[in-house]
C-alpha cells in the first residue's frame, strides 16, 4: 500500500529528507532528539502544505515497520484532519490573526493525547500578522518536548516570514514539479486519458492542483481562456477595459459560488446553537445578546470571500504574465530554438504578440501585471488596480 508521501510529485530529496527525519524522531522520540521548528518553501502548486501534512502523519505513524505507512489510523486520520495531537491552521481570511495563533499556542503546550507529538501545521504561514508572529515566535524558541511546529510559506523572504522566525526552523525546500510527472500523476491517480492530462500539466505552470481543476472542470477552463483573452483585447481599448471588467466580476463570481453553501451552513448551524425555533423557557434568553455573535460571523465570512476572490483573480494575473513572457522568450530566442511555453495551446496567439509588441513593451507589460498583483496585497480595490494594469498594457503596445 502506497505510503504518505506517494502524494508528493516530483519531490524526490523532500521525500528523502522527511522520511529520515522522521525515522531519526521515532528512534529518538523518548530522549527528545528532535527539530521543533520547521520551514517548508516553494512556489503555488509545488505541494508545500501536503509535504507538511505528510510529514505530520509520518511522525505520528505507529505501524512497526514503514514510517508513515498511509494505512494506520495514525496517518488516515493526521491526512484526513481529525487526528487529535495535529492542528492545521489554514487562514480563511487575508490573515492570522494574534488571537487565532495565541489560543493555538495554548493547545500546543499541552502534552498529546493520542500520538507521539502535539503537531501544528501553520499554512500561509506568510499570512502571519506582526503580533501573530510575535506570538509563534515565542514558543517556537522555547517549544514543549513534544511539539512540533511546521510552517509554510513561499519563500524564506523577509515579506512572505520573518527573519527571526525563519532562523528557528529548519528549511525545506520544494521545487516545482515537472509537466511530465503532473501529467503521470493525473493519468495514475485521476484516472484521466493521456491527451488531457499532458494538456492540463503543461498549462498548469506547475501547479498540480490547478493541473486537476482544468482537466476536470469546465468552468475553470472557461476562467483562463477569459483572462487570456484580455491579452488580445488590449488592441482596442473599450474592449480591454470591457474585458478587466468581466476579469474582476468573473473573480467576485467565483468566490460567492464557493462561498454560498458554507455561508448558508454556518449560519444555520450559529442559528440552532443560539436557540432559534427553540419555544422553552429559555428560548428568549438564549437568543438575547447574539447580535454580536452574528456580527462576527458575518466579517469573517466577507473576509473570506475577500480572500477567495482575490485569490481567484490572482490566478488570472499570472496566466496573463505568463502569455507576455511567452512572448518575450520567443522575441529573444534564436532561430529554430526550442521554447517551453507557459501556455502551449496559445501559441498562434503568443506569436502574433511577440511580432506586434516591441520588447521593452513586453516587459512593460509584464511589470504591470506583478504591480497589479502588488496592489491587491495592499487592498486596493480590484477594479482600481485591474483597470491600471489595462492602462498601461495599452500604452506598452505602442512602445
Amino acid at each position: 500500500m502506497a505510503g504518505v508521501f506517494d502524494r508528493l510529485v516530483g519531490q524526490d530529496v523532500v521525500e528523502a529528507e522527511l522520511t529520515a527525519a522522521a525515522t531519526a524522531a521515532r528512534a529518538g522520540v523518548v530522549s527528545g532528539a528532535m527539530t521543533h521548528s520547521w520551514l517548508f518553501t516553494g512556489p503555488p502548486g509545488s505541494g508545500r502544505s501536503v509535504a507538511a501534512l505528510c510529514f505530520a502523519a509520518a511522525l505520528q505513524c505507529t505501524d512497526p515497520d514503514i514510517v508513515g505507512c498511509g494505512h494506520c489510523h495514525a496517518c488516515t486520520t493526521t491526512m484526513a484532519g481529525t487526528h487529535g495531537d495535529v492542528r492545521r491552521i489554514i487562514p480563511e481570511g487575508l490573515s492570522i490573526s494574534t488571537k487565532e495563533m495565541r489560543a493555538i499556542v495554548q493547545i500546543a503546550a499541552r502534552r498529546p493525547s493520542t500520538g507521539r507529538w502535539q503537531v501544528v501545521v501553520v499554512e500561509d504561514a506568510d499570512r502571519l500578522t506582526e503580533g501573530a508572529a510575535n506570538a509563534l515566535l515565542k514558543v517556537v524558541e522555547e517549544p514543549p518536548d513534544r511539539t512540533v511546529f511546521l510552517l509554510c510559506a513561499p519563500t524564506v523572504d523577509p515579506e512572505d516570514i520573518s527573519v527571526t522566525l525563519r532562523s528557528r526552523c529548519r528549511h525545506v525546500h520544494l521545487v516545482t514539479p515537472s509537466v511530465p510527472a503532473i501529467a503521470q500523476v493525473l493519468r495514475e491517480r485521476d484516472q484521466l486519458d493521456a491527451k488531457t492530462a499532458d494538456w492540463a500539466a503543461a498549462v498548469s505552470g506547475g501547479h498540480v492542483g490547478r493541473a486537476r481543476r482544468l482537466a476536470t472542470d469546465e468552468d475553470a477552463r472557461t476562467r483562463r481562456q477569459r483572462a487570456l483573452a484580455l491579452v488580445g483585447a488590449t488592441e482596442r481599448p473599450g474592449a480591454a477595459y470591457a474585458a478587466a471588467d468581466a476579469l474582476v466580476k468573473s473573480a467576485d463570481d467565483e468566490a460567492k459560488l464557493m462561498s454560498s453553501d458554507r455561508d448558508d451552513r454556518e449560519r444555520d448551524e450559529l442559528a440552532t446553537a443560539l436557540g432559534a425555533g427553540g419555544t422553552g423557557k429559555g428560548a428568549a434568553s438564549a437568543t438575547r445578546g447574539s447580535a454580536g455573535i452574528l456580527k462576527e460571523l458575518e466579517r469573517r465570512q466577507k473576509s473570506r470571500a475577500t480572500r477567495t476572490g482575490r485569490d481567484a483573480l490572482d490566478r488570472a494575473l499570472i496566466d496573463v504574465a505568463g502569455m507576455y513572457r511567452d512572448a518575450l522568450a520567443m522575441r529573444f530566442a534564436g532561430r529554430g530554438a526550442t521554447i517551453t511555453l507557459t501556455h502551449p495551446d496559445m501559441a498562434a496567439e503568443i506569436t502574433d504578440l511577440a511580432t506586434n509588441v516591441r520588447p521593452e513593451g513586453l516587459l512593460r507589460s509584464i511589470d504591470a501585471v506583478l504591480a497589479c498583483r502588488e496592489a491587491l496585497d495592499l487592498n486596493v480595490k480590484p477594479r482600481f488596480a485591474v483597470a491600471a494594469m489595462v492602462a498601461t498594457l495599452i500604452a506598452a503596445r505602442s512602445t
